[in-house]
């Protein structure tokens, strides 16, 4: 079923997007129990995993299924759109040194982002998204999870990487002991929220040196002797365990950590060169991209990498006219713009980017036209997302906005309305095979939609940009 925007605006007024928050219900969620409990969630993907079973009998939907894993680019704090990836130029108020260039039709802010102008053939823009929310946090939170934090089943909704994790795990192999949701410099990314443990992100900070903890001072025959002793003592507690799953799920931890030390392959994917941290731009935001392209190709068991890039909350000097060594869209710009261009490129070069999605996305979009009194732009809800690889046809772009960008004009899509938060996440999901309006049962007796009333086609992917 196909609604236009109109009809859209119609049915979201039926079906409210904003609920009684369910931490209002009398239950503990998974995420509160974690605060409460102080337990870490850098190393929690390893917990042992809860069985969820489908709870909804529609049949199945055609997914576009052309990739094996997503590289998610968060770019919190949102980009101004109509300074990068829609770019207009205002007289008297763009810098000249944005360099507009025109590459397949597209104006580009070359002299901002010379490296993924290099690679603009392989990305696809979507310029008619609009966010629902001009809070940071909400509509942060929101872009991870695929609905609005603030309505039902809202503050223990999993990251969409989360329900990858667990619609992916069937299909890991013997020997594959990368986590499945790996999150790069995202220490805020939202966790798996009623899930098992098993699906949250393995949040890594990027170093030269690799992964911390992979190894053991008295040495590996060591560690594994003591780990032999231990289960010598309290097997019986761990294997089919009198106390019920959390001790057999600290079993599946141990082992699992234990499979990704002293491992050669989780060495090389997470260490790096100096040399090649200088080729992705020589910035955290680079070194993350770098790690991300060399735990894909080492095909550890990896499907979902989130990247977040922060600061581009520039509510004041966004062109560094007052401070250019300050945070601004040229210093920030050049960061994304070394660790993009130089993904893409590799992805390609390796045969990579043909199964590997990559979205680009912030939270929101800023005020058009003039800036403000503070030399900045402040928050609105006209945005844009970029795509390539996993088949994408680049080059391109879908959708236009007004000449200042402050609304669409033409949507660019079958559904004729705006593309939403929800409908990225469905697109994400549609991409790697899985079935966006599937349903889940939950622990508190609700129905989990993996994107809300998608089953009745109020979202939906975009697969146009597939065309």
């Amino acid at each position: 079923m196909i609604y236009g925007e109109d009809k859209h605006s119609k049915i979201l007024g039926r079906r409210p997007l904003n609920h009684t928050m369910f931490s209002q219900q009398p239950h503990l969620s998974r995420r509160r129990f974690f605060e409460i409990a102080g337990a870490g969630v850098t190393g929690s993907y390893l917990l042992g995993s809860a069985k969820v079973h489908a709870a909804d009998s529609r049949p199945s939907v055609t997914t576009q299924s052309k990739a094996k894993a997503c590289i998610f680019i968060l770019m919190t704090g949102a980009p101004s759109h109509t300074d990068t990836f829609d770019l207009k130029m205002v007289n008297g108020i763009t810098p000249s040194k944005f360099t507009p260039t025109m590459i397949n039709g597209i104006n580009w802010p070359q002299g901002l982002f010379p490296g993924i102008g290099g690679q603009l053939s392989k990305v696809a823009i979507v310029r008619s998204m609009r966010s629902w929310a001009l809070v940071h946090n909400l509509a942060q939170t929101w872009t991870q999870i695929g609905r609005s934090p603030a309505a039902a089943l809202g503050d223990v909704a999993p990251n969409v990487g989360s329900v990858v994790a667990l619609e992916k795990e069937r299909e890991r192999t013997v020997g594959q002991v990368f986590p499945t949701f790996l999150a790069l410099n995202s220490g805020s990314a939202i966790g798996p929220g009623y899930l098992s443990a098993n699906y949250a992100p393995f949040k890594v900070i990027p170093a030269t040196t690799g992964l911390t903890n992979t190894t053991n001072v008295d040495g590996a025959g060591r560690l594994d002797s003591r780990l032999r002793f231990l289960h010598s003592i309290d097997d019986p507690l761990r294997v089919n365990s009198p106390l019920g799953k959390a001790p057999q799920d600290y079993d599946a931890f141990y082992s699992a950590a234990r499979g990704m030390m002293y491992n050669p392959s989780v060495t090389t994917a997470f260490s790096y060169s100096a040399a090649d941290s200088v080729r992705y731009g020589g910035s955290g935001f680079g070194n993350a991209c770098l790690v991300a392209k060399q735990v894909l190709a080492a095909n550890g068991g990896t499907r979902f990498i989130q990247i977040n890039l922060g600061n581009w909350d520039m509510h004041n000097d966004i062109y560094g006219t007052l401070n250019p060594a300050g945070n601004n869209l040229f210093t920030l710009g050049k960061q994304f713009d070394g660790g993009v261009g130089a993904l893409l490129a590799d992805l390609e070069s390796t045969g990579l980017l043909k199964d590997t999605l990559v979205v680009m996305v912030g939270e929101f979009g800023r005020t058009v036209g003039v800036l403000s009194a503070t030399e900045g732009r402040d928050h609105f809800v006209q945005q844009f997302a970029a795509f390539a690889g996993a088949g994408i046809k680049g080059g391109r772009t879908i959708g236009s906005t007004k000449p200042d960008g402050s609304d669409t004009v033409d949507f660019g899509w079958k559904y004729n309305r705006y593309f939403r938060p929800e409908d990225l996440q469905s697109t994400v999901y549609s991409a790697l095979g899985i079935d966006w309006t599937k349903q889940l049962d939950t622990p508190f007796g609700r129905t989990f939609e993996y994107i809300p009333a998608a089953g009745d086609g109020v979202y939906a992917p975009m697969d146009e940009l597939w065309a």
